[in-house]
């Protein structure tokens, strides 16, 4: 056992000597003294993991600038979107706008005797019996009750049946207590036309007392017949369907609107108009010439 401890002794006393005379080799060579040497050895692990804090901390640094980087030009980003969505949106109602006013114009050089007021849709009411809307337009503009509103193409939409100093409400096509006089263009035949009552087509109008001879044929267009409310081949829609009437006496005929309500931005409210008149010519007469007697007497 002290033969074993005498050779430990000299084993740490050997290394103990290398060790300062490795130390006393290093201090010549970089300047340094042993003292100094010793320090930084021991300093050593606690500099390698300061280093790594810091390059660390250094790293989350630019991840945290950079995301409010990105953060920011996220928000730039969305705002341009936005913006470049509103002016689409400006340039969508910008060019539908134009097409109503061609349509309008053309729809005015076809009918010079129309005074027409434009106004645009600022509210709507529906239900199972009802379809009105509200216009930003009234007496101020010249619109009073009974009076037709249509699209800049010249289909019915309804008519005007309650008015204040700006605004106006407007009972459609759609809703059951309006009817209209109409013709099936192509055959001449008349009906009454409503809507909004027909359970399972509440979208589709009904032209009633068509002739039980009627011969009535899908997609043929039924126009005004007029009066002193509609003016004269306004389009109301055409035929999808037809049949026979519950009492079997009298034909009728289902419609797809012409004009699309629920869609509606704009419509003209026809102000004045000619209403036409056929004069009455009675018709002529005919002579039957008199039988004349031989005494030359009439009889």
């Amino acid at each position: 056992m002290r033969n074993l401890f005498s050779t430990r002794v000299k084993v740490i006393l050997v290394l103990a000597g290398l060790l300062t005379v490795g130390l006393a080799i290093l201090s010549g060579v970089t300047n340094t003294t042993i003292p100094d040497l010793v320090v930084q050895g021991v300093l050593a692990p606690f500099k390698a993991a300061a280093t790594t804090l810091t390059r660390t901390a250094e790293k989350y640094y630019s991840y945290m600038f950079r995301y409010e980087a990105l953060a920011a030009e996220n928000e730039v980003l969305k705002a341009q979107i936005a913006e470049m969505e509103d002016v689409a949106r400006q340039a969508d109602s910008v060019s539908r706008e134009n097409e109503r006013l061609r349509n309008a114009l053309n729809f005015q050089a076809a009918h010079e005797d129309y005074v027409m007021v434009d106004a645009y849709i600022i509210g709507w009411s529906s239900t199972d019996w009802e379809n009105t809307l509200t216009i930003n337009r009234g007496t101020n503009a010249g619109i009073a009750e009974n009076m037709c509103a249509v699209t800049d193409n010249g289909e019915v939409v309804g008519l005007v049946t309650a008015v204040g100093t700006n605004w106006a409400e407007v009972t459609t096509v759609l809703d059951s207590t309006l009817e209209i006089s109409g013709t099936i263009s192509s055959s001449g035949y008349n009906g009454m036309v409503s809507g909004g009552y027909v359970e399972g087509h509440e979208t589709l109008l009904q032209m009633n007392y068509l002739p039980s001879a009627a011969i009535i044929r899908n997609k043929e267009q039924v126009v005004t017949s007029g009066s002193t409310v509609y003016p004269r081949g306004l389009i109301i829609g055409s035929i999808v369907d037809a049949g026979f009437e519950e009492t079997g006496i009298a034909k009728y005929a289902r419609l797809d609107p012409a004009a699309e309500i629920n869609s509606l931005e704009q419509i003209l409210i026809i102000t004045q108009y000619t209403t036409e008149v056929v004069p009455y010519t009675p018709a002529p007469t005919e002579t039957v010439p008199a039988e004349t007697n031989a005494d030359g007497s009439v009889g």
